[in-house]
């Protein structure tokens, strides 16, 4: 259904999640011109997967009062089963109609916090979990925005209809070939989100054969959090419409470039057209404001501890290694691409930073909570980031490194988690029941790889000891 309309993110809405009467109203009148059959209430679990409840038309005014339930205690990092009841309290201004239908069935979405059964936020809600850093951001007349890169692999099924690893092309970064079955899904992908509101900025080939990124425009983080959750299901929806299979596993192949999610993010003071961005100044040291500097401290300070939210998989530590690409050293420039973080070289309203360590397996939420808490302390502490290395990091001595203060990331899963362990900046920014949550899975599943004997240990020592 092509031809519905989002609906209007930037409208004013009531005080509190749940909308006034007039507003639930509103949207239901929109619902029925829209001739919607069915809602998702869309949240995300701990890990960033997306869950949903679907309710029939006869309960859509009962949804939009944050009365739907639902049981916790079966999502991972929630609740207890003594605990369980959870309600679904969704946010009026994410309506949107997806725009294909479901067995001839119009379906819309509404993204939802989670709150527990007496009506109290839940300590385990990824998206409320972001809203509190943001409220911090507020309460100093600070408005984040983010504008994430986000890249994914799409291969081919197999005569069962399972994922394969075998891509569709043989393409490089930006190539024109011969349109094939990924060039045309990545134009329907493209078709699909503008149609949901999303207003797409470039969509091209990356550099690994199957390899794809769609780019789209800057907004309020929380925003741009709802469009990556979004963003994913589409991407993955219109993928197997083509008998493909999208993934955005960070490194799916040996060999080659893995996935990133690279986020740009800059920070605006004052309301709406009026807005203007923080980390511009024309008189600092690269047009740089004090601001925009003490935020990339922050971020350097806390690299190695928030990349176990940012990079959240086993998988992820594999792209985050030296010759593809990927940033490993923890330093930041103004212009090159080896440093864990660049500034672009678009200066005024276009001022912003560009956090290249990110992959898109992430939960967005925590991983905009992480980072821009990380950058709210440099603020708050006037953290130094030093001066920005131009020279290409990838390509110093370990001597030339430490000799500029330059670290390295953590190499694998459990180095991050234990980075994390250390830092109260990360536990205040995520809260306790997510941060004990998400360390106890992750460390769980890392023991797990720990304790398997993996077909390279087999074709390398097998035949030889």
């Amino acid at each position: 259904m092509a031809d519905a309309k989002p609906f209007d993110f930037n409208r004013p809405f009531a005080d509190g999640v749940v909308d006034s009467n007039q507003e639930r109203q509103s949207l239901l009148n929109q619902m029925r011109d829209d001739r919607v059959h069915f809602l998702r209430l869309i949240f995300t679990d701990v890990m960033g997967q997306n869950k949903n409840v679907e309710v029939p038309a006869s309960q859509f005014a009962k949804a939009l009062g944050g009365e739907i339930m639902f049981d916790g205690s079966s999502i991972e990092g929630f609740s207890r089963i003594e605990e369980s009841d959870m309600l679904l309290v969704p946010d009026l201004r994410s309506y949107a109609v997806f725009p294909f239908q479901e067995n001839g069935d119009r379906v819309a979405r509404l993204i939802c916090d989670v709150y527990n059964a007496d009506r109290t936020p839940f300590a385990g809600c990824p998206r409320l979990t972001l809203q509190r850093t943001l409220e911090r951001y507020q309460q100093r007349g600070l408005n984040p925005v983010c504008g994430p890169e986000l890249e994914f692999f799409l291969f081919r099924r197999d005569a069962d209809g399972h994922p394969t690893v075998a891509t569709h092309d043989a393409g490089g970064y930006f190539d024109l070939l011969p349109v094939d079955r990924g060039e045309d899904a990545r134009r329907d992908i493209v078709n699909s989100l503008e149609a949901m509101g999303f207003e797409i900025e470039a969509a091209h080939h990356e550099v690994a054969p199957g390899q794809h990124e769609i780019d789209f425009r800057y907004a309020e983080a929380l925003e741009t959090a709802d469009r990556v959750t979004t963003f994913r299901m589409v991407v993955k929806k219109i993928a197997l419409d083509y008998g493909l299979h999208a993934t955005f596993m960070p490194k799916p192949l040996a060999g080659v470039n893995g996935s990133g999610m690279h986020t740009h993010q800059s920070i605006l003071i004052g309301e709406a057209e009026e807005a203007r961005n923080a980390f511009f100044d024309a008189d600092g040291p690269g047009q740089l404001s004090d601001m925009a500097r003490f935020y990339i401290g922050g971020l350097l300070a806390h690299a190695c501890a928030f990349v176990a939210i940012t990079n959240p998989l086993i998988n992820s530590y594999k792209r985050l290694v030296p010759g593809y690409e990927a940033p490993v050293n923890v330093a930041w420039s103004d212009h090159n691409r080896s440093p864990l973080i660049r500034v672009p070289a678009r200066r005024r309203e276009g001022t912003r930073v560009e956090v290249r360590v990110p992959d898109p397996s992430c939960n967005p939420y925590l991983a905009f909570a992480v980072m821009l808490a990380a950058g709210l302390d440099g603020i708050e502490n006037q953290i130094d980031p030093g001066p920005p290395v131009n020279r290409n990091v990838f390509g110093m001595t370990a001597r030339e490194k430490e000799e500029l203060n330059i670290r390295q990331l953590p190499g694998t899963l459990y180095e991050a988690l234990q980075e994390l362990k250390q830092n109260e900046v990360m536990r205040d920014a995520l809260g306790d029941h997510i941060f004990n949550n998400f360390i106890q899975a992750k460390e769980d599943v890392w023991w797990r790889y720990q304790a398997e004997v993996h077909q390279w240990e087999l074709d390398r020592y097998l035949g030889s000891y």
